[in-house]
């Protein structure tokens, strides 16, 4: 099982805050089951303030290339991506159309 943790922002607006963490309540099955087919066995998502933190849990054969090319070949996935960025905001480390960021670690007890 591999493990990862992402950051991105939020615009910083309670009432889109508000409305993203509605989508969340329950996403559209056709994004659930394209998490799951993608090899993606978990994933949270925490928020404070306007900064989101992403914890994923994959088997071992995921792939982030692999999840981006069934995500681009998904309209389902497209829009809601499209959906997305209405609320999200990229880090200033974010490359240009990159959304969450990978964060290293600092330390493991």
């Amino acid at each position: 099982m591999q493990r990862f943790c992402l950051a991105l922002d939020l615009m910083d607006d309670p009432q889109l805050i508000a409305e993203y963490e509605r989508y969340h309540e329950r996403i559209p099955e056709a994004i659930d089951k394209s998490i799951r087919d993608s090899g993606i066995a978990n994933l949270e998502i925490y928020r404070i303030g306007s900064r989101l933190f992403m914890i994923l849990e994959a088997n071992d054969d995921f792939t982030f290339e692999k999840k981006g090319r069934m995500d681009a070949d998904n309209p389902d996935v497209q829009a809601w991506e499209t959906l997305m960025w209405k609320f999200q905001k990229p880090l200033k480390e974010a490359k240009e159309g990159e959304k969450w960021i990978f964060m290293n670690r600092i330390f493991q007890l």
